[in-house]
Parts: structure tokens; C-alpha cells; sequence
């Protein structure tokens, strides 16, 4: 399926340094572009260097909707948007997760003293066309960029800026990027209207890649978490009737200093049922398999096939990769969202987990929520999973 980016911007990615006080922002030089479009009724944001295809991005993120935000760095206490920084700055923050992403604009800033880390109306409109994408609402881009005219009404205003190390008043929990290369094919390089009006109508140009095995399994959680939208006691919108209890996340229960040296140390025959919950392309494309082109689903003897061809060393750094994957640690904080809004009942029976009294409240009927749901799932997998070794 053709890739159409509902909008693109320059913008490149930035390290944090959380040992200084205060944080300390260091922006990556490589020039590169922000995207984002729509995948089964998700949004995907993306990240690219700008001489790779659209469909090769180095971070595509599939976005459940009101988990993500997209807002200046360092802007919740000031009425208006600024980036307490010497540079413009965004921060993609999650509700299900304590993950950060920072970005710096890479157009030209528009002020006219030349202050760097102001925000122009055309900044702020970007960013808040991010941030309603990522809330599930329906924008018109190509019209609400057009609105907005530059500063200075000139048309180089979206060159790319250098920018060098910049101050930050807080610093995310976590954070990851990296990136090289120049301009690419498909990049517009003009005024950034251009680039959202030129996406839209034909930013199509490739289909999206198949071998990345973490997207894959992260969409496998996906489309698990929207079968379970028909089931009953599913209920997004659901309202509790109890003080929440605080409990961790799943994504937080679950950081890869625990998942991944539990990889190292698992037994052959734990590698391997592991291994069958992952889709059965993963495990073809890892295999390395040249009569498999990603454009079919793959047969269950292929896959069986497949996985006989891979060594304990290959299934291990498999597996390895879908845990540190941030597709994987989203879903669970997704996964998270869904038992806190109700869903224990439906989940709980589609996984075959017991959970106290079938997910519901004992005095209500109603399915449990907030913190109590998440802990009584923790808790029912592992009275699952005693039971069965008796």
C-alpha cells in the first residue's frame, strides 16, 4: 500500500543530557523530515533522513489516538509557545508512557530580531496540526497551512537553520535518535505549505517497507487490541465509579533491563514459543528467505521453514528486537489504556487469563478500571501461569 503523508516538515532530532541541571539539549545535526499518515485508520508519525525513501523512515511510531501529544518544549506554564531553548523545539510525549522525542525545526526561524526559539504563527500551526492528527481529529493541511502567512512574506523563509547546543528547563525520561545523509528524491525542500499541499497529492511514492520486524509485530499488537473493540465490556469511553488505585504501566512493568536478559538466559523451547506469537512474515523476512517479497502472506509451512533456518542466536536477537523496539513498549502502554478504560473482561478472555471475579466490579457489574484493572491483570496472568505449572 502507497505511503501519503498527510503532512511533511523539515526537522531534525535531538539527544538529551539529563546529568546536567538544567537538562541539556543537543540537537543532531542530520537534515531530515517529520511526517506523518494514515494506516488502518491510525496514524503513523514518522522521522526521516531526508536522502531516504519515504518508505524507509528510521522512526515510525504507530499512534493510538489521544495517547500522543506534539507541543513546544518547555511552553505548560507560559500562555504562549516558547522553547525556553535557543532554538524551536517540539516534544512527542505519550499519556500511556513516560517516552520522549525531541525535535528542532530545521526551516528558518521567522523572527525579526532574530530571536532563534521563536515560535512564528507558522510553527505554532504545524505543531498544533501534529497534535490534533495525533488526537484522532479530521484537518483540512493543505488549507489551514495556506492560511497562514510568513512573517516576512518571503519564500526562502524555510531554509534550513544550524543550530548548536541549547538549554532546556526539563529534560524526558527517555529518549532515543540518531541519523546522517543530505536531500532526497522525494523531498519538496521549499516553503513547508508546499511540502503538506505536495504530500497530499503526491507523496505516494513507494510502498511501505515489509521488512522491519518490530513495525510488523507492533501491528500485529495492534490490530489484537482493535479486535477487541467488538467484544463486550470494551468501553473507551468508560467511567469508574471507585477512587483509582495507583499502579504501574505494563510498559513500565516490563523495561527491557528485565525483558531482554530474560532472552539471554530462556531456554530453546521458551525461545521458540515466543517465537509463535510473532507474525509469520517476521519470522520469514528474518530467515532471510529470497522467495518471499513481503507482498503475500507467507504460508504456515514457510514460516515453520523459516524458523528452523534461524540459529538460537538468530532467534534470540530477533525476539531481542521487538522488545527494545518502541512500537513494542507503545503497544503496551496502549494494551495499558485499554484494561484502565474497561476493557479487563474482553481482554482477559481473549488472552485466557483468569482474573478476579471476570474483570468486574463486585458491587457494580461493572468492568473494573483505572489501576485496580491493571493490577488485577497482572495479577490473573500470574495465577494463570501458576496453575498451569501444577
Amino acid at each position: 500500500m502507497p505511503i501519503a503523508p498527510i503532512i511533511t516538515f523539515k526537522a531534525g532530532q535531538c539527544d538529551v543530557d539529563t546529568s546536567s541541571t538544567p537538562a541539556k539539549v543537543k540537537p543532531q545535526q542530520q537534515p531530515g523530515y517529520i511526517y506523518l499518515y494514515s494506516e488502518d485508520d491510525l496514524v503513523h508519525f514518522c522521522w526521516r533522513k531526508r536522502n531516504d525513501p519515504l518508505n524507509e523512515p528510521e522512526l515510525d511510531l504507530v499512534m493510538v489516538p489521544t495517547d500522543g501529544s506534539f507541543v513546544p518544549y518547555g511552553s505548560e506554564s507560559t500562555a504562549q509557545p516558547t522553547a525556553k531553548t535557543n532554538g524551536r523545539i517540539f516534544v512527542l510525549k505519550f499519556a500511556s508512557s513516560s517516552q520522549r522525542y525531541l525535535f528542532w525545526m530545521q526551516s528558518k526561524p521567522q523572527s525579526r530580531n532574530g530571536d532563534p526559539s521563536w515560535f512564528s504563527p507558522r510553527d505554532r500551526k504545524i505543531g498544533d496540526i501534529v497534535h490534533r492528527l495525533l488526537q484522532g481529529e479530521e484537518v483540512n493541511v493543505t488549507r489551514e497551512l495556506a492560511a497562514v502567512r510568513n512573517t516576512n512574506n518571503r519564500r526562502d523563509d524555510d531554509d534550513d537553520a544550524t543550530m548548536e547546543d541549547v538549554e532546556g528547563r526539563r529534560g524526558p525520561t527517555n529518549h532515543r535518535g540518531s541519523g546522517s545523509g543530505g536531500a532526497g528524491p522525494d523531498a519538496t525542500g521549499g516553503d513547508v505549505r508546499e511540502e503538506g499541499e505536495g504530500s497530499r497529492e503526491g507523496g505516494a511514492d513507494g510502498a511501505r517497507a515489509a521488512s522491519a520486524a518490530a513495525p510488523d509485530a507492533a501491528a500485529a499488537v495492534r490490530n489484537f487490541l482493535e479486535s477487541l473493540r467488538s467484544r463486550p465490556g470494551l468501553s473507551g469511553g468508560q467511567q469508574q465509579q471507585q477512587a483509582d488505585l495507583p499502579y504501574p504501566y505494563l510498559n513500565h512493568l516490563l523495561p527491557t533491563s528485565i525483558t531482554v536478559p530474560m532472552i539471554d538466559a530462556a531456554p530453546v523451547e521458551l525461545i521458540d514459543s515466543l517465537l509463535s506469537f510473532l507474525p509469520l512474515a517476521v519470522l520469514v523476512l528474518a530467515s532471510g528467505s529470497t522467495s518471499f517479497d513481503g507482498t503475500r502472506e507467507p504460508t504456515a509451512a514457510e514460516a515453520e521453514a523459516a524458523k528452523a533456518s534461524l540459529s538460537i542466536v538468530d532467534k534470540r536477537s530477533l525476539l531481542k528486537k521487538v522488545l527494545r523496539s518502541p512500537q513494542f513498549h507503545q503497544a503496551l502502554g496502549s494494551l495499558t489504556m485499554a484494561l484502565r478504560d474497561g476493557g479487563l473482561p474482553g481482554v482477559a478472555e481473549a488472552l485466557g487469563v483468569r482474573v478476579e471475579d471476570g474483570g468486574y466490579l463486585k458491587d457494580g457489574g461493572m468492568p473494573m478500571g483505572g489501576g485496580q484493572a491493571v493490577k488485577a491483570f497482572v495479577e490473573g496472568v500470574k495465577k494463570t501461569v501458576q496453575d498451569q505449572k501444577r
